[in-house]
């Protein structure tokens, strides 16, 4: 039997507004720019996309599941301006076949610079994972899968019994991404890495015409989900949610694919779908996975240059976390707030200066002309960060 594992992550960053130098308000964000694009995205993504998988949970009784990570920003941005989103995660949380994720709160690269950073972050996601939805993650996901042993050791001590990255082809060598694995120096910890081939298929080649196996049927894909079937417990599809209806339009037949997954994957009573925690006590570790490097989800390097491949990301990461100190002691919670939101990733992709081999989803909703003009509006934030610490 091979177990699909579907997971989804779902992120709206906060984007900036323009911020000159000579600009001294404590107002960062672009209200309504962030408020047009969800308000949009919602309407071509998480709404309909959620509403399919509803009925889908309700139709097939339990034998189809899902897992989602949801960061805090984006549920932020769903209580200001979609609560009817927010209502359907809800709705979809109560079926008792999703199970929800943690990471960090903002989204962020915490991990790297602050380990005291990290923790707080994911004790905040969890704290309104359970709010939200009724329980404490048992899973952890960091940003963008972003992975070495170290995190895996982190995640452990916090209590988690699984954590999710890339399988990505430099560290698995001959070994498959359809296994579960241990991180050395674990006790307990589990892995469960992204088969990144059929996930991209979806994500990615689904409406490429030029693509040699296009058009992707559901016949198709859960032939390929079953050729794992001797070769493998899990197929690990982790993607973008914005996959549906956003990066592939509707007019793509990708909701009609979605809809229609199900009963081909399940069909002939071989595989079925799995949650990542029912994963993980179904299914043993074969073995370890040694990653001593950072690894990610981004991009053909599957490494951190997405967000730390030149000068200017690297300083503006290290200048933001710098001043985690003096944020703390100025008490301020609506500073504190803002700080953490200047950590999500996105402000760190949109200074990247790399070419993007998988195409244009990246630079999606990219708000500037250059990653010079990104580089220059986030350091001009940050110097009024700064000056309200003293």
């Amino acid at each position: 039997m091979a177990s699909v594992v579907f997971y989804f992550q779902v992120h709206q960053p906060y984007r900036l507004r323009r911020y000159s130098i000579f600009d001294d308000s404590p107002s960062y964000f672009d209200d309504y720019n962030n408020e047009q694009i969800l308000r949009k995205v919602a309407q071509k993504c998480y709404l309909p996309t959620n509403r399919l998988l509803l009925e889908l949970l309700r139709q097939y009784g339990g034998r189809f599941r899902v897992s989602y990570s949801v960061t805090g920003t984006v549920i932020d941005q769903f209580r200001q301006w979609a609560p009817e989103v927010l209502q359907t995660f809800e709705d979809l949380a109560a079926t008792g076949c999703v199970e929800f994720i943690a990471e960090t709160f903002y989204h962020s690269l915490s991990f790297l610079y602050s380990r005291e950073e990290f923790v707080d972050q994911t004790e905040q996601h969890c704290g309104m994972m359970k709010a939200l939805f009724g329980a404490r993650p048992r899973v952890f996901r960091n940003t963008e899968l972003t992975y070495n042993n170290d995190v895996a050791r982190t995640v452990e001590e916090m209590g988690f019994d699984a954590i999710l990255t890339e399988g990505a082809d430099n560290v698995l060598g001959y070994r498959s991404p359809n296994f579960l694995y241990n991180p050395p120096n674990c006790r307990r910890l589990k892995m469960l890495m992204k088969n990144y081939r059929l996930s991209d298929d979806i994500a990615f080649r689904f409406g490429n015409r030029a693509w040699a196996e296009w058009p992707l049927t559901t016949e198709k894909f859960a032939g390929w989900v079953d050729q794992i079937n001797g070769n493998g417990y899990v197929c690990n599809l982790f993607m973008d949610y914005e996959t549906f209806g956003e990066h592939q339009w509707a007019d793509t037949g990708i909701f009609d694919f979605l809809r229609a997954l199900p009963d081909a994957i399940l069909r002939g009573g071989k595989n079925d779908f799995l949650t990542v925690s029912e994963a993980i006590h179904r299914y043993p570790a074969v073995g370890e996975v040694d990653v001593p490097h950072m690894i990610s989800w981004a991009d053909t390097e599957r490494d951190l240059s997405a967000w730390l491949g030149n000068s200017m990301q690297s300083n503006a990461l290290h200048d933001v976390y710098t001043l985690r100190n003096d944020v703390l002691a100025a008490g301020d919670p609506l500073l504190l707030h803002q700080w953490r939101m200047l950590q999500t990733s996105d402000h760190f992709y949109y200074m990247c200066t790399k070419y993007f081999a998988d195409g244009d989803v990246h630079k999606y909703f990219n708000p500037y002309e250059s990653p010079y003009d990104a580089y220059i509006n986030y350091m001009n934030i940050l110097d009024n960060v700064r000056a309200r610490c003293h």
